[in-house]
């Protein structure tokens, strides 16, 4: 069972390799195995509540058969402490490469493949790493290219459950697209917690974020194959134009940007120590649409933080209005222990939160609205994902990530980029009928 984030699902693939190796099959339902486990996600009290909800049923069924628990991913010491005390095995992400060991002392594995012990966090890291991962889809994949966090935002418990910035290795991270595009993948998302701050922890001795971008165009120039590459997530203070006129250069580097704004008032801005000013993240969204017109752009928003007062949250709504989102991904603050705030009154009650969030939902539905019916009668590219929920029908997203689906029954379609023209428009997804291939001839 995996939690949380894009980052969390990248690392589920490479557990999923090393218990592969470890000569443990994978089954259909939790009710049949007899070792599982979770990636938790310390960073939202709902993640953690449904790990304490999955341990008690599973440590019910040790009462009738033999069963091994674990538990690994994003864990704050705390939570990790009380973890001990209801898990068989309880690992950091950076220990992935020592579970042989640990699986050999239950008599799961055997502990002979134990790799090398690791001497600092950053060898960990890399040791991680090098782990190759059992990829859950044949043609999207993620690529991590760093991992842990500097920016310590007042809110976020993600320094303390990933650690600081260390950067991946350019070599292994271009090596790893190069694999994916070869196989045929058609989307690669690099992962991080701050993607464009990566290399800035190596004082010169990696390349940059925009160098590392450009090297992926490259090879993206080097092949007919159509894919399309994604980052997530950037942080404003470290955003410059250069990614936005890269991006513009390549044709596989994907038109669409998580650009996380959190706040629209530079009150609550300072307060949750994001480091840069509303003046700073708007210039970047100047220039965004300026060089990539075409561009969709998502970001994260938090409302309810600590003493936002409702003027503080009109001007977030303002801002919202202002750049019109494709998606917004809206949060209600709940404090986390371990992050800064989590020492303050949580001030804002509950049913206001749900308010400025309803609020909030529906300027961004307005805006989203609005653009997926400028898209009517245009053809668009879309990666064929799955089955949609409307029978006879399948779905996918655009290069921009908008949800749309045609109708189809052909499974061969699903994993493939085709052509689809717009004919109907909702507020967060699209419906079209596909182009016939003889018909683009």
């Amino acid at each position: 069972m995996t939690l949380g984030c894009q980052m969390n699902m990248s690392d589920s693939e490479r557990v999923a390799s090393v218990l592969d190796a470890a000569g443990c099959e994978k089954v259909d339902t939790e009710e049949e195995a007899n070792f599982i486990g979770i990636l938790a996600c310390s960073v939202r009290q709902k993640a953690i509540d449904k790990v304490y909800s999955r341990i008690s049923k599973w440590n019910k069924w040790k009462n009738k058969k033999n069963l091994v628990t674990f538990i690994s991913g994003c864990m704050l010491p705390d939570d990790k402490e009380k973890f001990l005390k209801l898990f068989d095995i309880v690992f950091t992400m950076p220990e992935l490469p020592q579970l042989p060991r640990m699986l050999g002392e239950y008599g799961i594995s055997n502990p002979l493949s134990l790799i090398a012990q690791p001497q600092s966090p950053v060898d960990e890291i890399k040791l991680f790493w090098k782990v190759k991962p059992k990829y859950d889809s044949t043609f999207e994949a993620f690529v991590p290219i760093q991992n842990g966090c500097n920016k310590f935002c007042t809110y976020c418990a993600v320094p303390y459950t990933r650690g600081r910035e260390i950067s991946r290795p350019s070599e292994e991270i271009l090596d790893e697209v190069r694999i994916l595009v070869h196989k045929g993948y058609k989307t690669i998302t690099l992962l991080g917690q701050n993607v464009n701050s990566y290399g800035l922890d190596k004082n010169g001795e990696e390349m940059s974020f925009p160098e590392l971008l450009e090297k992926v165009g490259q090879i993206g120039e080097e092949t007919d194959h159509e894919f399309w590459v994604y980052f997530t997530s950037p942080h404003p203070r470290d955003m410059t134009t250069d990614i936005f006129h890269i991006i513009a250069k390549y044709r596989c580097l994907g038109k669409q940007i998580h650009f996380p704004l959190q706040s629209g008032d530079e009150k609550v801005l300072i307060k949750m120590n994001r480091k840069h000013s509303l003046a700073k993240y708007r210039e970047s969204m100047v220039a965004l649409r300026e060089i990539l017109p075409q561009a969709t752009v998502f970001t994260d928003i938090i409302v309810g933080f600590t003493d936002e007062t409702e003027e503080q949250f009109e001007n977030t709504r303002k801002v919202m209005e202002e750049f019109k989102y494709n998606m917004a991904y809206i949060a209600m603050y709940s404090p986390r222990p371990g992050a800064a705030s989590y020492s303050w009154e949580d001030s804002i009650a509950m049913e206001e939160k749900k308010r400025r969030y309803a609020v909030l939902s529906e300027e961004l539905a307005k805006h989203t609205y609005a653009y997926n019916q400028s898209l009517i009668g245009k053809t668009l590219k879309v990666l064929v994902r799955e089955h949609d929920r409307k029978d006879g029908y399948l779905s996918g997203h655009t290069e921009g990530k908008l949800v749309i689906r045609f109708k189809s029954s052909d499974e061969n379609l699903i994993g493939q980029i085709i052509e689809v023209k717009v004919t109907e428009a909702a507020k967060f997804s699209l419906e079209g009928e596909r182009i016939a291939v003889k018909s683009l001839q």
